[in-house]
């Protein structure tokens, strides 16, 4: 049997190309199909209080079909499956059944719908056809970047490298209660083909870190991590990563500093909360996640167009096709906000996985409501361009609208001038815990540290607190934007039904506005 690695993947290209090309000229009623196949290799480790719990390497290999098809009405059928090393030299004949199975889904569901249609009349008008918007059809292979390649990294040196790391952290100080460290790095090589004679077959080096850190001192007990990562190899983690945009620093003094305000946090007296509204001052890494809510999670267009309400919820920005807010001012003047998969990170590719060039999408502009990202079938009924937005967390699963990197876009301030100005507010100091609306039309984000401003000056430290907000009021009192700009990974945002965990990236520069504080009571 061939050995199993992502080289695999060049000795099925050509005949899952030729597979599909024949099926869909043999099969009626067929308008389109699509395939993705999905191959990875991962080395990681993991470990507590200095001592090693896990290390090991792993693989991964699924594909996923998909089908429009139909007479009257036009209907997508699917199919998928998570693969064993095994499955490589039967591989052609699993397509093929998958093929076979997606076809005959898509012809019940079409069957089905017209029935419906027949049957509830005017009703039935709201079930529309699947058609999926045009886009250039491309042949392209995008290789990873890296310095240090994952896979010559041994699962035996990660473990010696966080262990290491981890009984610095112990012995860092007795409060330190208790600490965990894991990092993984790996290539991930994902190859699309559809009817219409796209051929993708794009590689990416993912690399991650995690810390853990549990503190306890005068003030209580306090429990913070973090975790860095990027589209390279072992280097973002030995080395750290020096821009543009995204800045880390290597595993060991990340962990080091991520303890040392573990630390200083227990010791710190908690924030209380404000019944009015304050003025605020978020730094970039608190509007990582700021992004990733309001901004990001509310433009995409399956949940403003409904497609999720049962199990994520809607979109304060889109209410129905004649009630909306695009073209409308949502945000102040200085407000702009997209997203983007050539900026650097865990969002960062291409194509996305039907195929569609990724681009740059303007949610906000100068305050102004405008783009949703979208899939194929959504932007046809908007009757808008793809914009190259439909992701999955692996070929066996049905793509969602996925952000790439959604950022406020950087502004002409400098931080320290913004803080400046400040005669009595707050400087709100790294994300941990967000709480959001179903529509995403007010929230609350914890912080990991809270300053007092006073007079332009930062002052005393506060411990468990954080902003709520309605989300137009907070964007629209936005008076200062910064020229600091960076973007940090948003490593496990969740969406769907299975759920899909997915790698991302978010950011923004600093920001200032007006919130509530959260915190204890006042």
């Amino acid at each position: 049997m061939q050995a199993f690695t992502i080289e695999a993947l060049d000795s099925i290209k050509d005949m899952s190309m030729s597979l599909m090309a024949n099926f869909t000229a043999k099969r009626p009623f067929t308008h389109y199909a699509d395939i993705r196949i999905e191959l990875s290799e991962e080395r990681g480790a993991f470990c507590e209080n200095g001592e090693s719990k896990y290390s090991g390497m792993d693989y991964g290999f699924s594909f996923g079909v998909r089908v429009l098809a139909g007479d009257d009405s036009i209907s997508p059928g699917y199919f998928g499956l998570t693969l064993g090393k095994e499955a490589l030299h039967r591989f052609e004949s699993m397509l093929e059944a998958g093929l076979n199975h997606a076809y005959e889904r898509a012809l019940v569901n079409a069957r089905w719908k017209s029935e419906t249609k027949k049957r509830f009349k005017r009703l039935g008008e709201s079930l529309w056809d699947m058609h999926l918007a045009p886009i250039k059809i491309c042949h392209d292979t995008i290789p990873p970047e890296f310095s240090i390649d994952p896979l010559s990294i041994s699962p035996q040196k990660i473990s010696r490298f966080i262990t290491d790391i981890s009984k610095e952290i112990k012995a860092l100080d007795s409060s330190i209660a208790y600490n965990q460290i894991g990092a993984s790095t790996m290539l991930l090589r994902e190859f699309f083909a559809s009817s219409e004679g796209a051929a993708l077959d794009q590689t990416f080096a993912l690399t991650h870190g995690i810390t853990y850190v549990v503190a306890s001192g005068r003030e209580g007990v306090q429990e913070h991590y973090d975790d860095i990562g990027h589209q390279r190899g072992w280097e973002i983690l030995e080395n750290g990563y020096g821009g543009p945009y995204l800045y880390n620093k290597d595993l060991r003094t990340f962990s080091r500093d991520l303890a040392q305000e573990t630390i200083e946090l227990s010791n710190a007296p908690a924030l209380k909360g404000t019944a009015d509204p304050v003025t605020v001052v978020t730094d970039p890494h608190f509007n990582t996640l700021v992004a990733h809510e309001i901004i990001g999670h509310p433009n995409e267009l399956d949940r403003a167009l409904k497609m999720e309400t049962s199990y994520a919820g809607r979109s304060w920005l889109f209410h129905s096709l004649k009630h909306n807010q695009r073209g409308k001012q949502v945000a102040s003047p200085l407000v702009s906000a997209y997203s983007d998969p050539s900026l650097p990170g865990f969002g960062h590719y291409t194509y996305d996985h039907e195929g569609t060039p990724g681009k740059k999408v303007y949610h906000i502009e100068k305050g102004i409501s405008q783009e949703f990202i979208n899939s194929r079938q959504t932007a046809a009924i908007l009757k808008v361009e793809p914009n190259g937005s439909y992701k999955s967390n692996d070929a066996s699963v049905v793509p969602l609208i996925r952000m790439s990197t959604t950022v406020f876009e950087c502004g002409s301030q400098a931080p320290q001038d913004i803080l400046g100005e400040v005669d009595h507010g707050y400087y709100v100091v790294g994300h941990r815990i967000p709480s959001i609306a179903e529509s995403r039309e007010n929230f609350r984000i914890t912080a990991r540290k809270v300053y007092e401003i006073k007079n332009g000056r930062i002052g005393q430290l506060f411990r468990d607190g954080g902003i709520t907000a309605d989300t137009r009021d907070f964007l629209m009192q936005i008076d200062a934007v910064g020229n600091d700009l960076r973007i940090y990974p948003i490593s496990n945002c969740g969406k769907g039904q299975p759920m899909q965990s997915k790698k991302l990236g978010n950011g923004g520069p600093t920001l200032r506005s007006r919130a509530c504080l959260t915190g204890t009571s006042a």
